[in-house]
């Protein structure tokens, strides 16, 4: 090819390699290499040379060539998706965001290169910037002023308007894929997570090779509790891609949640080794290390993620969750400095705060400790919308309703297994002690919180009217046997999966369920209930240091404490009355005491023989998924039961809200108080 016949076929001859390129990427490098050679440094050339070397999986020719394309064209976006696109494909996650974030600024309205910037941010663990990246992908692929004006609004959080706009648009044009999956993602935003996943599935009957919406479906069922079909849609799409980053972040933490933690440790491994920058990816490896038991590489994937980030007030507040852990003088320096700084997040801001208090307390500081846990859990109040009024009002609604004549009407429904033993109470109040000593026993498997009770009250909720005062009570209070029996079923095969070994009786943590224990009665009759409570001031106080990652609202008030404590021992009053023995109560006070003779007892309620095992359980090896994982591992120490103490004279309000239950304890008070 002579330098006059390139001048007059130029257009032609890209035309032809592009075309190659679909089909013999080797022979469309042949052709763009020709071009180069008679233009010299043609930069649609070099583009397709580089696609030509990626579709061989030679990635690095690619990023080499784009590199440089890059650096010849700086205002060209199309190079920067190139590389940035390149990167992501080689495990260079961090260049990569660099590097696309760099495209959207020079073409804000090139879709392809928002689509990439969500799917890089996505691999990095960063899944809120990842779903306003896709947004902004959504957004600028449709012409259709309908679809435009609901992503604009999608983007700016203008949630009502946009599902407005959605469903009308939707009216005209039912199957448009795009329009679906946006409505799935209002739908998650709302909490919807029932209708995301239908919409979601929808979208992919109509496109079963949109992996956007199949990995947005995954992500909704996993939110729903739902982690067997998870990883359905996870392995399908990683059948496509097997390298992708944020397909594998994904499934490494659905296999967490089913307990499945060494396989999520080696994915974890190999994402931080192939691309070590990402400060949320190091913090949940080190999440997996640490409640599969491996402490010293947990506190090192922590630290390397803060080495990374000083400010991710996240990962300081894990590594003093780990309650064994003791900051150095350089660590308590390094969060100061942190949280003095006014650019500083609120979530980081109040993370920080937590971990500032532990650090001190741990130093023997007291005052400063206390100021700091109170300044953390203000910030954490303000963000919530909790009401202690409302939790009374549920408590004494169920007092009434859940009567002895109630149950006795009900005698004989449900599903007749015995197999889950609840631990329930309040947090921080020995429960997941328990829990170890139970799952030392050969018949006892430890499971984790698991969230299905809560499950089947939010169906159940939805099955009633919904004007109606408390719909989830009211809706179980009209099945019939067969429905009972069904929830019971139910509840056995969506926690099946947690079941790893073989033992006959497994262990459902989740202290909340005190307020379930009607719902678990009336569908499980034969499951063992166990309630953990301790000393009221040192359970409160206790919870009050810990920053929870979801699901207790009422812990960041010392008020809002004392008044959740007295409604729990209220309702458990309640329940002792109406179905005499069938709680078995443990004092944590009396397990320090007398352990021995506590475990015994326990043990006889489930029906279990004594093992001497149960008296290790500090030698017991399993996963443990609590803020107590640390402490587990330790045998029972005396030191822990009066630390609370050494805060006795900032704790008057918790003192106050509490009221006869802190002067009657471990009795509660006459009904007529509570």
């Amino acid at each position: 090819m002579t330098a006059g016949d390139a001048s007059g076929t130029l257009e032609q001859a890209l035309a032809h390699a592009a075309r190659l390129l679909e089909s013999n990427p080797a022979m469309a490098a042949e052709q763009a290499t020709e071009i180069l050679k008679v233009v010299e440094n043609q930069p649609v050339a070099l583009r397709l040379l580089a696609a030509a070397h990626a579709a061989q999986e030679d990635m690095q020719g690619a990023v080499d060539i784009l590199h440089a394309l890059a650096l010849r064209q700086p205002n060209w976006a199309f190079a920067h998706l190139d590389l940035g696109v390149a990167l992501g494909r080689s495990g260079r996650g961090q260049e990569a965001i660099t590097t696309l974030r760099k495209a959207v600024a020079l073409k804000p309205d090139l879709p392809q290169a928002w689509r990439a910037l969500g799917d890089v941010l996505m691999a990095s663990g960063e899944h809120a910037q990842a779903d306003a990246a896709y947004a902004q992908h959504v957004r600028c692929s449709t012409r259709d002023p309908r679809l435009l004006s609901a992503a604009t609004a999608l983007v700016e959080n203008r949630i009502p308007e946009a599902e407005a706009l959605l469903r009308e648009h939707l009216k005209q044009a039912p199957t448009d894929v795009a329009a679906i999956r946006m409505l799935g993602e209002v739908a998650a935003r709302l909490g919807r997570l029932e209708d995301a996943q239908h919409l979601l599935a929808r979208c992919l009957e109509l496109a079963p090779s949109f992996h956007a919406a199949r990995q947005n479906y995954a992500l909704m069922l996993h939110r729903g509790n739902q982690p067997e079909r998870a990883l359905v849609e996870i392995n399908q799409l990683l059948a496509v891609e097997p390298n992708n980053l944020g397909h594998l972040n994904l499934k490494a933490a659905v296999l967490c949640r089913i307990g499945d933690y060494e396989p999520a440790i080696g994915i974890y491994g190999d994402l931080v080794a192939r691309d070590p920058r990402h400060p949320s990816v190091w913090m949940s490896y080190g999440h997996a290390l640490k409640t599969a038991g491996h402490t010293a590489r947990a506190i090192d994937a922590y630290r390397r993620g803060v080495e990374l980030q000083p400010s991710f007030g996240e990962i300081w507040w894990s590594l003093a969750n780990l309650k064994t852990f003791r900051f150095s003088d350089d660590d308590l320096a390094i969060m100061r400095r942190q949280l003095a700084r006014a650019d500083l997040g609120e979530d980081d801001r109040l993370h920080l705060a937590f971990a500032i208090g532990k650090a001190l307390e741990d130093a023997g500081e007291y005052e400063p400790s206390f100021a700091h846990y109170a300044q953390g859990n203000a910030l954490r109040r303000a963000q919530l919308d909790y009401s202690a009024d409302e939790t009374t009002a549920r408590v004494d609604h169920i007092r009434q309703r859940y009567t002895r004549e109630f149950f006795d009407a009900r005698a004989g429904c449900g599903n007749a297994s015995r197999d889950p033993i609840f631990i329930v109470g309040l947090p921080r109040a020995g429960s997941t002690l328990i829990e170890q000593i139970l799952s030392s026993h050969s018949m006892v498997e430890g499971t984790m919180e698991l969230p299905e009770v809560t499950s089947i009250t939010r169906t159940l909720r939805e099955q009633a009217d919904a004007a109606s005062e408390m719909p989830y009570h009211e809706a179980l209070a009209s099945l019939d046997a067969n429905a009972l029996h069904e929830l019971g079923e139910r509840y056995l095969e969506h926690t099946r999966i947690q079941r790893k070994t073989s033992a006959p009786l497994f262990i459902d943590k989740m202290p909340n369920n005190f307020m379930h224990i009607g719902l678990i009665h009336l569908m499980l009759p034969n499951a063992r209930i166990i309630d953990a409570r301790r000393h009221p001031v040192a359970c409160c106080f206790s919870g009050f240091k810990q920053h929870f990652a979801r699901g207790q609202s009422f812990s960041y008030s010392l008020e809002d404490l004392g008044r959740y404590y007295r409604d729990y021992v209220a309702l458990m009053t309640h329940f002792d009355e109406v179905l005499p023995g069938r709680i078995h109560r443990v004092i944590y006070e009396h397990m320090v005491e007398d352990t021995e003779g506590e475990v015994r007892r326990l043990l006889d309620h489930c029906g279990l023989p004594f093992e001497e095992s149960c008296l290790r359980f500090f030698q017991n090896e399993r996963p443990v998924r609590t803020a107590s994982s640390e402490q587990v591992r330790r045998p029972i120490y005396r030191e822990g039961v009066d630390h609370w103490r050494h805060y006795a004279r900032w704790l008057a309000p918790l003192e106050q809200a509490l009221g006869p239950v802190l002067g009657s304890y471990p009795e509660p008070p006459g009904r007529e108080v509570l």
